[in-house]
């Protein structure tokens, strides 16, 4: 539980009471290391931590929850094994997970999080894709294709580098072309969950 004052002497005279009085009259055992005066903005409380914002209280998620989310889509994202999958079989899992998180973190601010969390998810997503293409001959024909079809309007010769560029699975997947024609609309409306 959390029990707000406002100064820090109001607050350690209530830890104080209600310590003695849960253990009083309840007979419950208070945890000592987890029993403790802090700041609201430090505290934090069922994977939430508290902020002020134009002048009210609002709740968002703790790095700590933000780095465990990214952490397990990447070891569930990682290339070796996603690539072996079928991509609809890791976006049905991966929006499983992230609907998940969503919903449970729905009531706190992390507007400006998910936005740089969609960016990273789709990057891995399109690594994903060039990776099952495998060779420069197939990502050239599909990336070609998908442009054509969707009306990019970017060149054969732009994409002809990605496709034939010396650079690494994940840089590749990074650059601009890559990120227009597999873009953020073609992976939320067109692959299937």
């Amino acid at each position: 539980m959390l029990i707000f004052t406002k100064s820090e002497m109001s607050a350690n005279r209530v830890m104080k009471s209600i310590s003695d009085w849960l253990e009083r009259k309840l007979f419950l055992k208070v945890n000592a290391t987890k029993t403790k005066v802090v700041r609201p903005t430090r505290s934090k409380y069922l994977g939430f931590t508290f902020l002020k914002n134009g002048g009210k209280w609002k709740v968002k998620p703790t790095n700590e929850k933000k780095k465990a989310l990214k952490a397990k889509l990447s070891e569930y994202l990682k290339r070796n094994k996603a690539v072996a999958r079928p991509l609809a079989v890791t976006i049905k899992r991966v929006n499983e997970i992230v609907r998940g998180w969503i919903n449970y973190f729905r009531i706190g601010m992390m507007k400006q999080y998910m936005e740089e969390f969609g960016q990273w998810l789709r990057h891995k997503i399109r690594v994903i894709v060039m990776k099952q293409w495998k060779t420069n001959k197939t990502i050239y024909r599909n990336l070609s294709y998908l442009n054509r079809k969707y009306k990019n309007g970017i060149s054969q010769e732009d994409i002809y580098k990605v496709a034939n560029s010396r650079l690494g699975w994940y840089r590749r997947s990074g650059m601009n072309v890559v990120n227009f024609i597999i873009s953020k609309e073609l992976l939320e409306t067109k692959i299937k969950d």
